[in-house]
């Protein structure tokens, strides 16, 4: 059975300058209505190149717990690293529609890999999120199915496996800097979530351009059932956060990567207290402190392409 792409359906949105009505959200979604309109607070921006390893660690452990999300500068992954990884997303939703469909997610895959857009009305699903995706793992090799990876551009692998050798560097650092400001071993959140056989996943979001952005979202509220999540956007601006109340934009700087605490993080760390963690750091673990509500907006004239790495 064809599925309806928002890509396509954007197309055809846009000659009419309207959406159809699956995917207008209800009034109090809606982003128009719900943005915080005043001053917005800067969300942390954290310098990994700093050599002050105890400020590392209480900054990163403070941003995780009153944010649960910051973004990260000169963490070593090169520009042009970042540059191809981009590029080749870009690339892929570019192809003819034939061709993306040959790495579509069938189905009835219990796989969440392939390329596919999430327009299935279910009960509990009133509006559908204006976004299609590619979602493959990248690591460890023996996770990977290459046959889901696009062989156009030809410079697709290439470009996301070196992205990945570096990601697992900053990744590292960033485990070993949360353990540290909880206390625990600096290995011990890493050797929680599977250590050197972690899986990394990345998903490519492709939000295209919306004739009323102000109605529809590319993705609802949410939090991010990952462990970390680490998100390379592009320049145009459409990811945001719930805090105090409110929703804000997430001010993007070049280059920079976004880092969501993700569900996981608690349930691996009320599972080290069980096993012996003791009692004096329980008050740091309580009230879901690490959970971030975020959603996603669309552009009126412009494409977004934001590349999600998960584990």
């Amino acid at each position: 059975m064809e599925v309806a792409r928002v890509q396509a359906i954007a197309t055809l949105s846009k000659a009419m300058d309207t959406i159809p009505d699956e995917f207008i959200r209800p009034h109090e979604e809606q982003p128009a209505l719900t943005t915080f309109k005043g001053p917005v607070p800067e969300i942390p921006t954290i310098d990994l190149s700093d050599h002050d390893q105890d400020y590392l660690v209480h900054t990163v452990a403070n941003a995780s717990r009153e944010w649960g999300l910051f973004q990260v500068v000169n963490h070593g992954i090169p520009v042009e690293v970042i540059s191809k990884l981009q590029t080749v997303g870009k690339e892929f939703f570019e192809l003819s529609q034939e061709e993306k469909e040959v790495y579509a997610r069938p189905a009835d895959s219990v796989s969440l890999e392939g390329y596919g857009t999430n327009l299935a009305k279910e009960a509990e699903v009133k509006t559908c999120n204006w976004v299609d995706y590619l979602f493959h793992n990248v690591w460890p090799p023996s996770r990977i199915n290459y046959g889901i990876w696009p062989k156009n551009p030809p410079s697709y692998r290439e470009a996301n496996e070196e992205y990945t050798k570096f990601l697992k560097s900053v990744v590292d650092k960033l485990l070993t800097y949360l353990s540290l400001g909880l206390r625990l071993k600096g290995n011990a959140i890493k050797e929680a979530v599977g250590g050197d056989n972690l899986e990394y996943l990345l998903k490519i979001n492709y939000y295209p351009p919306c004739p009323r952005p102000d109605l529809a979202l590319g993705v609802a509220p949410h939090t991010d059932m990952s462990t970390i999540t680490v998100l390379v956007p592009n320049e145009v601006p459409g990811l945001q956060v719930f805090k105090d109340d409110h929703w804000f934009d997430a001010k993007y700087i070049p280059n920079a990567l976004i880092i969501h605490i993700g569900d996981q993080t608690e349930v691996k760390l009320m599972f080290l207290i069980i096993i012996g963690l003791e009692k004096n750091n329980v008050s740091l673990l309580t009230e879901n402190q690490f959970h971030l509500l975020e959603r996603s907006k669309a552009s009126k004239s412009k494409e977004r392409i934001a590349c999600w790495a998960l584990f």
